[in-house]
């Protein structure tokens, strides 16, 4: 089973897509993001993505091979725990959509100061810096 491991200072949370499409070699990964992931440097990936990828893999919405916390492990991409502040911080977001799992990376890139890599359009209409 894996663990959370303590994140030392990132400055980069990946989005959940992100992190699928950087681990599936998807043509849809921008330049930018693929040279940011491979620096491996300052990138993170929030216990909210893994429990997306569970939840949309249960249910059937999505086909992802391995566990993902193994595969997280294997190339030492470290994973960003949700805290109380994280959790509050939901509270205090406009209500530009309504994903949840979106809503918490962005509440949690906010209180760590971090950039969400992300191609969802989206995420610009809220106060957190983009890569």
């Amino acid at each position: 089973m894996g663990r959370i491991r303590q994140v030392n200072s990132p400055r980069f949370l990946l989005d959940t897509h992100v992190f699928l499409w950087a681990i599936r070699d998807d043509e849809r990964l921008s330049s930018n993001h693929r040279t940011i992931i491979a620096g491996g440097e300052g990138i993170a990936i929030s216990v909210v993505s893994i429990w997306e990828i569970a939840i949309k893999r249960s249910s059937g919405k999505l086909v992802a091979d391995g566990d993902m916390v193994q595969l997280l492990n294997e190339r030492a991409i470290p994973i960003l725990a949700i805290n109380e502040h994280h959790a509050s911080r939901v509270e205090h977001l406009a209500n530009h959509h309504r994903d949840p799992f979106d809503r918490l990376l962005i509440a949690q890139a906010q209180v760590e100061k971090l950039a969400i890599l992300t191609a969802d359009p989206m995420f610009a209409r809220y106060d957190v810096a983009l890569a």
